[in-house]
C-alpha cells in the first residue's frame, strides 16, 4: 500500500510554483488642492509619571466620501522633515478608537503602507472622532525620552493623524495642548487667547505648520528675548531638570542676540515673522537637535549658562539649527522636499543641506561669541583630523553618506569610521571652508562664502514659501559670485573617492593640521560633556568614565588587536581603569624600547587580556602655522 501512494504521487514538475498575492489598492495620491473643513487636535501631556501622551482627533470626511460612504484612509506621518528618512515612532501608537455620531467605527491596517489606516463610513457620516495614545519611552532603553517629571517635549508628527489623498500644506488644523499645572511653554504656534488653566488653545495653521512647530513646556522654564531692530520677534526658550540652571549672565544673552545679528547680516533676509529657540537643560529628557523654520528644537548640558567657560564645545548647535531657517527649511533640496509626511525622500543635496549649516554653524559661533575664535579653531582642527584620518574613504564617496539616515536611522555601528556614517555634514562643513578660502584668493578677498549666502539663502525676503534647488543652481550661484570651475571642484569632492579630507580651505589660511600630546581646551570641553576620554589618535578610541569603549578606529592600534566598542576597559597594566592612569601608560610607553601597554577588557561574561605594541604616545590634534586667515573668515561682520 505505501509503495502505492509513492507510485501515485506527483513529480516535481507538476507542482504548481507558488505566485505572489496581488498588493492592496494604491493609496490615494496626494492632490495640491483645499481639504474641506479644518481638523481639531487635543493633546493631554499631563500624564508625566507613565510618560503616555492621550489624543483626541477631529476630522471632517470629504464631500465624496460623506456622499456615498466608502474607504476613509487616515495616514500617521512616517518621513520627519530633518530626520531625512521615516522615523515616525508608530510603534509607540496605541489604543486607537474611531467614533462617528456616537457610534464606534472598525477600522484596519494597510497591510503594505502600515502606517495607513482604513476607515468605513457609512454614508451621510462627515466627520470622525479619532481617540489614541501615544506611549512614549519611559526609559533611553526604549527610546528617545520625551516626558520627564519636569519637562515635555510635543512633537505634533507624532501625536497625529491626517487624510491621504492631499498635500498637507492644504489641510489646515487647530491644535489644542494640555499641561501640567502652572509650566510654561514655547512653540512656535501661536495661542488664540483662549487659555484655560494648562490648556492651551492655538491658532488655526497648515498641517505643514504643525508639524514645523513642536513644543517645549517645562516646570522650570525661563524666556529671554533676542530681538533685533528690525522688530522681528525672537525668543530664546529655555526649560531645565532644576531652576539654578536658567541662571544666565547679561554678557551670555548678549552672545545670543550676537548671534541673531551676525545672521541677519550674512544672509541678508529672514524667511519668519517670528522664531523661538527652543531649549532643554536637562540629563534626563532625550537629546536632540533638530531644525524648523520659526524654532529650533535643542537640548544641552545642564551647566550651559552656569559652566559657559566648559560647556562651549556644544554652543555651536543652536548657530547650527537657526542657520536651518535659511538652508534647509526656506532653501531645500528637491529630493528633500515631498508633498506629504508619507512620501520618500532622497538626500542627495545633504552636503549643502547639513555641510553648509555645519559651516555657518561653527562660522556664526565665533562671529556671535558664543564660541571663541580659538575655541573654533580647535574644533576645526578635531573635525580635520577625524575625517582625514576615517578609513571608508577607500571604498565609498561622500555622496553616499546622503543615504545613511535612510540605511542606518541613526543607530549605533560598530565601525563608523569604516562606515563613514553621515560624513556629509563635517566633511561637507570642510568643503565649504574650502570654497569660502578659494573664493577670497580668487577675488584678492573681495568676495567670500557671506556673498553666495546672501545670493543662494536671502532671496524673496519673508517669504515662508520653501524654494527648491538643484546641483546646478548651486554651481551657478558659486560661477556669479567668482567664476571658477564649481562644477569640477564639487564633483570631485562629492562623487569620487578621496583618501584625504578637503583640507584646502585649512591650508589655504596659512593652518595647518598637527599633533600634540595635550589635548585642546575643545577637546576637554566636548570630553566633559560626553562623560568620555578621547584616545582616538593615539590608541584609537574613545572611552567613558566607567570603561565603557563607545568607539574604536578602524584601522587603529585598538583595531588591530581584536577591540571592538561596548566592551568594557577593566585595568591598564595591572591597574584600574581611570583616564589619568591610562594618559600616564601611554606616556611613559613612548619610545622604541619601552614596554608594551596591556589592557584587560571586559567582552560580556569574557575577560582577556590585550597587549599593543603603541609607542608613539598621546596625539591630540591642533592647528599650528599662521592663523590669521582663520580669525578673518570667524570675525564678526560688521554693520553696513
Amino acid at each position: 500500500m505505501f509503495g502505492a501512494v509513492l507510485a501515485y504521487a506527483a513529480t516535481p514538475q507538476e507542482q504548481p510554483q507558488p505566485q505572489p498575492l496581488p498588493l492592496p489598492p494604491a493609496l490615494p495620491t496626494p492632490q495640491d488642492k483645499p481639504y474641506a473643513g479644518q481638523l481639531f487636535l487635543q493633546v493631554d501631556a499631563t500624564d508625566l509619571s507613565r510618560h503616555i501622551l492621550s489624543m483626541k482627533e477631529t476630522v471632517p470626511v470629504p464631500a465624496d466620501i460623506a456622499q456615498n460612504g466608502g474607504d476613509f484612509v487616515l495616514l500617521y506621518p512616517m518621513w520627519i522633515p530633518g530626520d531625512h528618512s521615516p522615523t515616525g515612532t508608530i510603534d509607540q501608537l496605541g489604543g486607537i478608537t474611531v467614533k462617528a455620531a456616537g457610534q464606534s467605527l472598525l477600522w484596519k491596517r494597510d497591510t503594505v503602507e502600515v502606517s495607513a489606516f482604513h476607515i468605513q463610513v457609512p454614508k451621510g457620516t462627515h466627520e470622525v472622532t479619532v481617540a489614541y495614545q501615544l506611549l512614549t519611552p519611559v526609559s533611553p532603553n526604549e527610546g528617545r525620552v520625551v516626558m520627564t517629571d519636569a519637562m515635555v517635549n510635543v512633537q505634533w508628527s507624532a501625536v497625529s493623524l491626517y487624510p491621504a489623498g492631499y498635500f498637507t500644506r492644504q489641510i489646515m488644523v487647530k491644535p489644542q495642548v494640555i499641561l501640567p499645572a502652572g509650566w510654561d511653554y514655547g512653540t512656535a504656534l501661536r495661542a488664540d487667547g483662549s487659555k484655560t488653566g494648562g490648556t492651551v488653545t492655538f491658532k488655526p495653521v497648515s498641517f505643514n505648520v504643525l508639524v514645523d512647530s513642536p513644543l517645549f513646556s517645562g516646570k522650570y522654564f525661563k524666556k529671554f528675548d533676542l530681538t533685533q531692530e528690525d522688530h522681528v520677534p525672537v525668543t530664546l526658550n529655555v526649560m531645565a531638570d532644576h531652576p539654578e540652571d536658567l541662571a544666565a549672565t547679561d554678557a551670555q544673552i548678549k552672545a545670543h542676540k550676537d548671534l541673531v545679528k551676525q545672521a541677519n547680516l550674512l544672509f541678508g533676509s529672514h524667511h519668519y515673522d517670528h522664531y523661538d529657540f527652543l531649549l532643554a537643560l536637562t540629563e534626563h529628557l532625550g537629546g536632540i537637535g533638530l531644525e524648523h523654520h520659526q524654532s529650533s528644537e535643542n537640548s544641552g548640558p545642564r551647566g550651559y549658562f552656569t559652566k559657559w567657560d566648559k560647556t562651549f564645545a556644544a554652543r555651536d548647535l543652536l548657530a547650527h539649527e537657526y542657520t536651518h531657517s535659511w538652508n534647509g527649511k526656506y532653501r531645500r533640496p528637491a529630493g528633500l522636499w515631498a508633498p506629504n509626511f508619507n512620501t520618500p525622500q532622497r538626500g542627495a543635496g545633504l552636503w549643502v543641506y547639513e555641510g553648509q549649516t555645519q559651516y555657518w554653524g561653527y562660522v556664526l559661533a565665533a562671529r556671535s561669541g558664543l564660541m571663541s575664535i580659538p575655541q573654533v579653531e580647535e574644533a576645526l582642527a578635531q573635525v580635520a583630523a577625524v575625517y582625514d584620518g576615517r578609513q571608508g574613504r577607500q571604498w565609498r564617496p561622500l555622496i553616499d553618506t546622503t543615504n545613511d539616515p535612510i540605511i542606518a536611522q541613526r543607530a549605533a555601528q560598530s565601525w563608523k569610521s569604516w562606515l563613514r556614517s553621515e560624513d556629509y555634514y563635517s566633511e561637507g562643513q570642510l568643503i565649504w571652508l574650502d570654497a569660502d578660502t578659494l573664493i577670497r584668493k580668487l577675488s584678492n578677498n573681495s568676495k567670500s562664502l557671506n556673498d553666495f549666502a546672501a545670493k543662494f539663502f536671502g532671496t524673496h525676503d519673508g517669504s515662508f514659501i520653501t524654494s527648491t534647488y538643484q546641483f546646478d543652481e548651486v554651481t551657478q550661484t558659486l560661477n556669479a559670485v567668482q567664476p571658477y570651475d564649481w562644477a569640477t571642484f564639487l564633483h570631485q569632492r562629492v562623487d569620487e573617492i578621496q583618501l584625504h579630507a578637503p583640507l584646502d580651505g585649512l591650508t589655504r589660511t596659512g593652518a595647518k593640521l598637527e599633533f600634540s600630546e595635550k589635548p585642546s581646551s575643545y577637546i576637554e570641553s566636548a570630553s566633559g560633556i560626553r562623560h568620555s576620554s578621547d584616545f582616538l589618535f593615539s590608541l584609537g578610541f574613545s572611552v567613558s568614565k566607567k570603561g565603557a569603549l563607545s568607539e574604536v578606529l578602524w584601522g587603529s592600534p585598538a583595531w588591530k588587536a581584536g577591540i571592538t566598542r561596548d566592551q568594557d576597559l577593566v585595568a591598564v597594566n595591572g591597574e584600574a581603569y581611570d583616564a589619568d592612569t591610562l594618559k600616564d601608560v601611554i606616556t611613559q610607553a613612548k619610545g622604541a624600547n619601552k614596554a608594551p601597554i596591556t589592557l584587560l577588557l571586559r567582552d560580556r561574561d569574557q575577560y582577556r587580556t590585550v597587549i599593543l605594541s603603541y609607542h608613539d604616545g598621546l596625539r591630540y590634534p591642533y592647528l599650528a602655522g599662521n592663523l590669521d586667515g582663520l580669525k578673518a573668515l570667524l570675525s564678526p561682520i560688521t554693520t553696513h
